[in-house]
């Protein structure tokens, strides 16, 4: 791969890999070269040079002078480099696995991993065996030029470095989170105070959801009614909120219709005890720099600070809540499926069902016990005659 000495060069077509309409061809493969852009935290970059569009716009004019015409850009924002899993990354991948492209450009190698064993598979192996050569601004490395004999220990280097940036972060999360300072995102309720980043407050607005839904439980409603009750209401879901209002945060958000809720999400505000005004550090680790996946912790390995910031639930409510919810228990089936139950262990015998039903579950679902009545007579019966068979 030579850089062209033409002066009068075709004007390159450029597209984002996200817009709608792009033809890949491997007919035209030799006049297309992919761009790879990432950013993240662990960059610690605060110049202009280093944003997506700079970087973009940089690697776009170099590809032209090398006399590609079909420039097709993938790029991840603020995902790390060091795990595989990043969309626009993996996106890329397929295509060139396809055989899309001849060329693939990059700011510096630690662009594509900071994992030295991905990085040393994905450049000497993945790209020399679907023919695509790398052009590496920043570390003059062009495979196709014979520049690779130092690849090696840039890749070397790239992890090191991800390393020590982990290591530190840990020990600054360690002495921050032992002082008291919330280390995660606040939760849906409550957001970080303008004036003091490391503090939260009440968010009242979606607090006023919050305590709608301790108040509903309370007065027996299931999650799932609540669920619903909140979808009826157009009650935007915590991400649609977070969204509305700016906020980026990690999870999926339903565009299709952001009023939504589910019963997992009741299920989790339930048996958040931040709400009670505490900050509960180090329930989540993971076990390298290399694995970003949160594994949860042992509760004795937690670290609580009662009354840190306001509450939106009262202590005392919240822990009825827990005491009402405690006799709600998981059973797995023979398939594997966890199903909820709640413990009725007064009912020893078939011919006690329909007792059951009419004097502890029918009250609970709000509805008329009229029309099932005959129905649930007549399984009451059958269940018996069965257990008396056996």
């Amino acid at each position: 791969m030579k850089q062209s000495n033409s002066k009068e060069k075709t004007k390159a077509k450029i597209y984002q890999a996200t817009d709608l309409g792009i033809r890949y061809s491997k007919k035209n493969r030799d006049k297309t070269a992919f761009i790879y852009v990432r950013i993240s935290r662990e960059d610690d970059l605060e110049t202009d040079s280093y944003s997506i569009q700079n970087l973009t716009k940089l690697l776009t004019h170099l590809a032209q002078e090398y006399g590609y015409t079909d420039l097709i850009t993938f790029m991840d924002d603020g995902i790390t480099g060091v795990i595989s899993s990043r969309p626009g990354f993996q996106d890329m991948l397929t295509k060139l696995e396809y055989g899309y492209a001849s060329a693939l450009f990059v700011k510096d190698l630690s662009r594509l991993y900071r994992n030295r064993t991905e990085a040393d598979r994905l450049i000497g192996d993945f790209l020399p065996e679907h023919e695509v050569g790398l052009v590496s601004v920043g570390d003059s490395i062009d495979t196709a030029a014979g520049d690779d004999e130092f690849i090696f220990l840039c890749n070397w280097a790239n992890e090191q470095y991800a390393r020590d940036i982990s290591r530190k972060r840990r020990l600054s999360n360690r002495v921050r989170g032992n002082a008291g300072e919330p280390l995660g995102l606040p939760p849906y309720g409550y957001m970080k105070d303008p004036d003091n980043p490391k503090r939260w407050i009440v968010d009242e607005e979606a607090a006023t959801v919050v305590r709608k839904i301790y108040s509903m439980t309370l007065d027996g409603y299931r999650t799932e009614q609540i669920a619903a009750t909140l979808s009826a209401d157009k009650i935007l879901t915590p991400m649609s909120y977070w969204h509305s209002k700016g906020i980026k945060r990690p999870g999926r958000m339903n565009k299709s219709d952001p009023y939504r809720w589910n019963s997992s999400s009741i299920v989790k505000m339930l048996s958040t005890q931040v709400y009670c005004g505490d900050v509960i550090n180090f329930k989540t680790y993971s076990k390298s720099f290399k694995h970003k996946d949160r594994l949860s912790n042992i509760k004795e390995n937690w670290v609580v600070f009662k009354d840190v910031h306001e509450p939106i639930i009262d202590r005392g409510i919240w822990e009825q809540i827990q005491k009402k919810r405690s006799k709600i228990r998981k059973r797995t089936t023979s398939e594997g499926e966890k199903t909820y139950f709640r413990d009725y262990s007064d009912v020893q015998t078939a011919d006690t069902i329909f007792t059951t039903i009419l004097t502890k579950v029918t009250p609970r679902l709000s509805i008329s016990i009229a029309p099932i009545i005959r129905e649930a007579e007549a399984l009451a019966l059958a269940l018996t005659m069965c257990v008396s068979t056996f």
